[in-house]
């Protein structure tokens, strides 16, 4: 079922966190109506500032609201007047103190949402799919993604059955929770339809992997075993007793019979 799910939703609290903390039994319905407002409303006046998530804090009275995009600047605006006017909305729709909180996005290239969404606006200005796919999962490669897979749905190239098409580069390991899998999802509006695109991402492996592992990939590199080996042996070494297997008991001697 690992391809019928969403990939976030299996590693939440494991590798990735929720875009939304707080926490209320008795507001929690209107809370989360609130926060689906907030994000449409950012979504909608940043639409060229590729944003990709919103994540949003409540303590109290006060929310915060952080602005995950590849453009800042647009989002800040002249002179702070966009983020200023943004925040008085907000202010007004949730009656709370607001600080609203733009993050940049070093690598726009590894984030599923702005990739899906760089693909869709090509597919909008009438680019051959196959080419803004290509394009876009050599982009990603070449970032150091492990693996991508894209893919559109609906009248591609202006077919008049709706088809599925996919291509994929490298791995994306949907069942592996400790894989760090970025998932995002589009819709372009072309004039033959609307199409759907889908972007999974393997960035990278949490956790360490197995000293053979280590020693191999050392001896792919050109570093020396030695410089491996030795924090090994040091983390070994560092086990307590009672956690190592207890020895072997002597074997009994056996005296021959007179």
């Amino acid at each position: 079922m690992g391809n019928k799910i969403h990939p976030k939703s299996v590693r939440l609290g494991y590798i990735q966190d929720w875009e939304s903390k707080w926490f209320s039994l008795r507001d929690m319905p209107a809370l989360i109506g609130e926060d689906y407002k907030i994000r449409q409303l950012v979504r909608e006046r940043f639409r060229l500032a590729a944003v990709s998530w919103v994540g949003i804090e409540r303590a109290g009275s006060y929310l915060h609201v952080h602005i995950h995009t590849a453009r800042p600047g647009v989002v800040i605006g002249k002179r702070g007047a966009d983020i200023e006017a943004i925040k008085k909305q907000i202010e007004a729709m949730t009656k709370r103190t607001t600080v609203i909180s733009p993050k940049e996005i070093k690598e726009p290239e590894l984030d599923a949402r702005l990739v899906a969404e760089a693909i869709a606006m090509q597919l909008e200005r009438r680019i051959a799919h196959r080419r803004a796919v290509k394009r876009a999962i050599e982009r990603t490669m070449a970032a150091g993604a492990l693996g991508i897979k894209v893919e559109v749905k609906g009248r591609v190239g202006g077919a008049e059955i709706a088809r599925r098409e996919w291509m994929r580069e490298g791995r994306v390991p949907l069942h592996t929770f400790s894989a760090d899998i970025d998932y995002g999802q589009i819709e372009a509006n072309t004039t033959s339809g609307t199409i759907g695109v889908k972007v999974w991402i393997y960035r990278k492996q949490f956790f360490s992997r197995t000293p053979k592992e280590l020693i191999q990939q050392a001896k792919e590199e050109g570093v020396e075993i030695a410089a491996v080996a030795a924090p090994l042996a040091a983390q070994a070494a560092a086990v307590p007793a009672a956690a190592q297997p207890p020895a072997a008991a002597p074997a009994p001697e056996v005296k021959p019979e007179p």
